[in-house]
């Protein structure tokens, strides 16, 4: 039985894309996935390839990020090497032992979760939800920005084609984004050393892990004891972890400060137009140079600008707490500094993956103030003791701003001084109680009525 039902635009996309993604077509599917930035080796091209006929013949709304997961944990998986059965008892011990340093220094919230050991396609799947979160707002945005520039520069004849086909285009390009997220994440999974190591909670609530494999790779080199790294770093991610488990609100701020920033995200339809008419797919250079530096997406706003410095400032306030309370509970390690030095300098160089987000994204991961940050809680550490520099983490109003970043004495001030702190409803309530100016009567000791100008009944004439 044949279908007569009638074929529309989308339709005919439809059938284009199948066409050129089962290969007849004189555009190399190779090509195109390393101009996206892809690997362009045949495995994965054919994966790609089956991922976006999948989407082409799918009508769902958003993007299966179900995708991103399974590149992200395929590509963990492929240098996988599974601890010992001594590198594991040795890193179980060394988080025990760093939650009692961390009770010496801290007055943070203990976790209520065991932490975990967890291997890089285990750190995919599991920090998975929240890049996708993250990312979804520029996936949208290219989205948009794509299928508006192809509608405008497509030849006459295929312009009704392809305004008619927006959810397939939409669908593909969602996929291929993926497709890239997973392979970002995947190649950080073999970088990272915690859940933590990038600065922002990837992890459920209340949970620490480490990747005994790129433990083992952090220690390779540096001439210091295993068990020394090994407890350095269970410090840090402990410390990192219960900093958000004790402010409850820091989690959810974060992210939604980084989304908010990623939504203001937009492409830049004026190159996306260049590379559109001038776009030749025997030498795709062009397109993955374009992507691959962030040509794409337009210099910030003010308001852009804005909101990235006040997240920078939240990101190294949390780096430089971390690195503070992680130096006074490993002081008695005799390569601590070494290690904290090691750490210092692979943060400052990130990585390929790093890069490779923000690109994505357009979000660097390592905050640039953070010795200034690490200054801040120092000096607060030194002027007013652990439980009043934990304590500022209570409530996001008292969290120490930019300013005081750039005057730590200015804010050790304000918490030694004797002259209490108000804020507006504190004083507005203090200025109720002291106001005697107002109009309402008042009783004397017999119970009359006293006169706001102070006339009523003479209090010593005979009572009747």
């Amino acid at each position: 039985m044949t279908d007569d039902s009638p074929r529309g635009p989308e339709d005919e996309f439809r059938d284009m894309l199948r066409q050129f993604l089962s290969g007849g077509s004189d555009i190399d599917p190779s090509q195109l996935a390393g101009a996206a930035g892809l690997p362009d080796d045949p495995a994965f091209v054919a994966r790609l390839m089956s991922q976006l006929q999948n989407a082409v013949n799918s009508s769902g709304d958003g993007i299966d990020w179900s995708i991103a997961t399974e590149q992200a944990t395929a590509v963990g998986a492929q240098t996988a090497v599974a601890p010992s059965a001594a590198e594991t008892a040795a890193l179980e011990q060394a988080f025990h032992v760093a939650a009692l340093w961390l009770d010496d220094v801290t007055f943070v919230a203990e976790l209520t979760a065991t932490p975990r050991l967890v291997t890089r396609a285990e750190w995919a799947r599991l920090t998975m939800p929240v890049w996708s979160q993250l990312a979804e707002p520029v996936a949208t945005s290219i989205a948009d920005s794509l299928t508006g520039v192809l509608s405008e520069q497509a030849p006459e004849e295929m312009r009704s084609m392809l305004a008619g086909a927006s959810q397939v285009m939409r669908s593909v390009g969602g996929t291929l984004f993926a497709m890239q997220l997973g392979q970002v994440v995947g190649q950080l999974s073999t970088e990272v050393v915690s859940g933590g190591d990038v600065g922002i909670p990837l992890l459920d609530e209340q949970q620490a892990a480490l990747l005994p494999q790129n433990v083992a790779a952090f220690g390779e080199g540096l001439d210091i004891e295993a068990d020394q790294v090994q407890l350095y770093l269970a410090v840090r991610e402990l410390a990192h972890a219960r900093l958000f488990r004790h402010a409850r609100w820091l989690r959810l701020h974060l992210i939604s400060s980084i989304r908010e920033f990623a939504q203001g995200i937009r492409i830049d339809t004026s190159r996306l137009e260049e590379l559109a008419v001038d776009f030749d797919p025997s030498n795709p250079g062009e397109l993955q140079e374009a992507m691959k530096s962030g040509a794409l997406i337009p210099p910030k706003t003010d308001e852009q600008l804005a909101a990235l410095a006040r997240l920078e400032t939240t990101l190294a306030l949390i780096e430089g707490w971390v690195d503070v309370v992680t130096a006074q509970a490993t002081a008695r390690l005799p390569k601590s500094a070494a290690i904290a030095e090691t750490v210092r300098r692979r943060r400052a160089a990130g990585g390929p993956a790093e890069s490779a987000f923000s690109t994505l994204v357009g979000l660097e991961l390592r905050p640039r103030r953070l010795r200034e940050a690490a200054v801040l809680w120092q000096t607060v550490s030194d002027a007013v003791g652990a439980e009043r520099r934990d304590d500022l983490w209570s409530h996001p109003d008292i969290v120490p701003t930019s300013a005081d970043v750039d005057d730590p004495q200015a804010l050790v001030a304000r918490l030694t001084s004797n002259e209490p702190a108000f804020d507006d409803v504190d004083q507005a309530i203090q200025d109720l109680l002291d106001d005697t100016t107002d109009d309402r009567p008042r009783e004397g000791d017999d119970g009359s009525a006293i006169e706001p100008d102070g006339s009523g009944p003479d209090p010593d004439a005979p009572r009747s």
